[in-house]
């Protein structure tokens, strides 16, 4: 498949043409409910070294990973605190990201740390592939501190000759990157404010189970 693809979320086959271009260390543009994503199946190297390429992200800067099922989380984490089943309980799927020890499994070239972070997007084309493809390293549709982009028509225009493909699934709700909490820390700090409000995490935390 050449790069610079595009196809509607409406079309039965998308699903099909995805699964072909991330098992071949491609990378796929899709909608979230926060941003349009850019990703690549999480053990893929290839396709992971892309990301970085294609987006002109700093290699210090750590690729984080979308997930279509709570379930799934083993797969990312091996150390999961109750911390971490009290937000998914509250707000996955949902523009919370939250931040925990990585399976040492994990592909180095995710990043540098020993943490990464974890979001379940609630939106019907990202969970569809989500959940056939299993975790995704994702990062959002855009140049590197360029604006994010909220359709495919701009993400395909700022990224999509450099990607297989682009699946069209409208203007996403939200617009704004999730908010990113880490847990691995004491007070569990905001890494990166967003659509959850840290008043809302600590409440939720607090709530007695």
């Amino acid at each position: 498949m050449r790069p610079g693809i595009r196809i509607a979320a409406s079309d039965p086959g998308w699903l099909g043409q995805a699964r072909q271009v991330l098992e071949r260390d491609g990378l796929v543009i899709f909608p979230t409910d926060t941003v349009y994503g850019l990703g690549c199946l999480i053990h893929s190297d290839r396709g992971i070294e892309r990301l970085y390429q294609v987006k002109g992200r700093p290699e210090r800067k750590a690729i984080p990973v979308l997930i279509g099922d709570p379930g799934h989380l083993a797969r990312v984490s091996d150390r999961i605190p109750e911390a971490a089943e009290r937000l998914i309980q509250r707000f996955w799927p949902g523009a919370l990201t939250i931040v925990l020890p990585r399976r040492p499994t994990l592909p180095e070239a995710l990043g540098p740390l020993a943490t990464i972070g974890v979001r379940m997007p609630d939106h019907p084309v990202a969970l569809q592939l989500l959940a056939a493809m299993g975790p995704m390293a994702v990062t959002s549709a855009n140049l590197s501190g360029a604006q994010e982009t909220r359709t495919a028509e701009a993400a395909w225009h700022e990224l999509g000759a450099q990607v297989e493909l682009t699946i069209d699934g409208g203007e996403t709700p939200g617009g704004k990157p999730s908010t990113v909490v880490d847990l691995t820390q004491p007070d569990f700090p905001i890494l990166r404010p967003g659509p959850v409000s840290y008043e809302a995490i600590h409440r939720a935390l607090e709530t007695t189970p």
